[in-house]
């Protein structure tokens, strides 16, 4: 009987002590101190209550939205994820570059966020930047993946942005768009990335950094035994232009050092409307001529993509990367580049064959990719809202677009 009425007793103080699950739970003594955003955790930056070293990984950590699942939230400029390295010609793992360019990412943010150089903070400025996360891309069927990634980054595109352009001087009547920041995946990508924007904006420019042109014809690199094998990491610009996706003449490598099939590699290259920027220039120009060289080519008024690789780095700065290739650039001489190129219009851009599996544990070539994406955000913070000139409108020297010539065989 006396143990019956100890149970009892036991029972009723659990019950008190623990309330039922529709009640609120009760607040511990230290939660003004994880949670007061009016004072928040030294080394926060001033962003968020979590410190740089927790919490959920997102580019910067800027806020997450769910975006192609839930379409209510508005944005400026938008961080997504693209996990394809399934058109790869040597090392794979670039579909793990999301995640790794992200963590790579976390302490940006560290001491605010201020780009000294830039004269910019693209944390806090007039523009709402978020990270989307990573369209949801399957290693089975390339064909089927391709479509994901251009279908996912449209949707993405293709909405009204959180600040209003047409209210802003030139920008007023014209219609707006958002920006996006593709983080690869591999090389690939860009292909159905330029088929996205081409609904947006026609034939675009693009500025292209890469120790490889990524324009050979499909019989040249490793062979075309099937369309889909045809499109790959370094034959897209190939398709591209066959495509009318690239605006005519107005598109430049940057940072070329590979070795070729021959020199037709090069012809090829100058069909499909690039200019070449060699590696080795940087020893006789320097990073002012090279910056030179991009803007002369690109102007400052027509709508610009901007693809960059990571392997345009030399690999003692980005080991992590699935075609190395030594002579490179150094990390500061790119970000340099980079920043060169402040008033060019850039719409849209990726940074792609980050494989983190390769990466030494200082986390070198994540940190390299995350750091070359701050410069980006910053150029287009100080850009301005993004106003959508009609198909044909603001090319610059009155140029049409239009493609050159009939697609040759595969």
């Amino acid at each position: 009987m006396l143990l019956n009425s100890l149970c009892f007793l036991a029972c009723a103080a659990l019950a008190t002590a623990h309330p039922d699950h529709d009640q609120k739970p009760i607040a511990g003594p230290h939660k003004s101190l994880w949670y007061n955003t009016r004072r928040p955790i030294p080394g926060d930056g001033g962003t968020q209550a979590d410190a740089v070293f927790s919490g959920i990984s997102t580019f910067g950590r800027l806020p997450y939205w769910p975006c192609l699942a839930d379409d209510s939230k508005k944005y400026d400029i938008a961080f997504l994820g693209a996990p394809f390295d399934t058109g790869t010609s040597y090392r794979p793992g670039a579909r793990f570059g999301p995640n790794g360019i992200r963590q790579g990412s976390r302490r940006l943010n560290l001491y605010g966020g201020y780009n000294v150089p830039l004269d910019a903070n693209p944390f806090n400025s007039w523009a709402t930047v978020i990270d989307c996360g990573d369209i949801p891309v399957t290693s089975y069927d390339n064909a089927y993946a391709i479509q994901q990634i251009e279908d996912g980054h449209n949707s993405l595109l293709m909405r009204a942005p959180a600040t209003n352009a047409k209210e802003i001087g030139p920008a007023k009547d014209k219609k707006t768009l958002p920006r996006i920041i593709t983080l690869g995946g591999d090389h690939t990508i860009t292909l159905p990335l330029l088929r996205s924007i081409n609904k947006a904006y026609g034939p675009i420019s693009v500025i292209h950094f890469d120790s490889h042109l990524d324009t050979w014809k499909p019989k040249v690199f490793g062979g075309a035994p099937t369309l889909q094998a045809s499109i790959n990491h370094g034959t897209y610009f190939y398709h591209a232009h066959g495509e009318g996706l690239l605006a005519n003449d107005t598109n430049i490598h940057a940072g070329i050092r590979t070795t070729l099939s021959g020199l037709s590699d090069y012809d090829n290259d100058g069909y499909c409307g690039f200019e070449i920027v060699e590696a080795r220039e940087i020893d006789t120009i320097g990073t002012g001529g090279i910056i030179k060289k991009i803007r002369d080519r690109v102007g400052t008024e027509r709508p610009v993509y901007l693809s960059i690789d990571i392997d345009t780095l030399d690999p003692a700065f980005a080991p992590a990367t699935g075609t190395p290739e030594t002579g490179g650039w150094t990390t500061r001489e790119l970000r340099t580049i980079i920043r060169g190129l402040e008033g060019i219009n850039f719409v849209a851009a990726d940074i792609v064959e980050v494989a983190p599996a390769y990466d030494t544990n200082a986390e070198l070539t994540t940190m390299a990719a995350a750091d070359t994406l701050f410069e980006v955000m910053g150029l287009m913070v100080k850009r301005g809202p993004m106003s959508v000139m009609g198909k044909g409108e603001g090319r610059g020297d009155g140029e049409k677009d239009s493609v050159r010539g009939k697609k040759e065989e595969l």
